[in-house]
């Protein structure tokens, strides 16, 4: 199975790929990893989160809840309603500064 890991934050992505156990949020990123590490291939992006309303949702979400792995058995109507979004491919403008 192939699987597509979409994140709007740089920092994270280069947090999961490259973490050594001296980081201060290790065990977590250790627990991502063995995540990842199941039998899928597994490709992380990263994505605008204009171009990822799911992407964006769950990252707020992910706020409110303790520090730790959660799993999603059954998406929320407002879930649903960023999927549609994100389906239909509907996107908003963003500006980019240039670093």
């Amino acid at each position: 199975m192939k699987v597509v890991l979409q994140m709007d934050s740089c920092t994270t992505k280069a947090l999961i790929e490259n973490a050594t156990p001296q980081h201060p949020h290790y065990t977590l990123v250790a627990e991502i990893r063995r995540w990842l590490e199941q039998a899928w291939l597994v490709r992380i992006e990263h994505v605008y989160r204009e171009a990822n309303y799911v992407a964006d949702h769950l990252a707020s979400v992910g706020h409110s809840l303790p520090i730790g792995v959660h799993g999603i058995q059954v998406p929320s109507s407002t879930l649903c309603y960023w999927l549609y979004f994100d389906i239909a491919g509907i996107q908003t403008p963003r500006l980019i500064g240039l670093q």
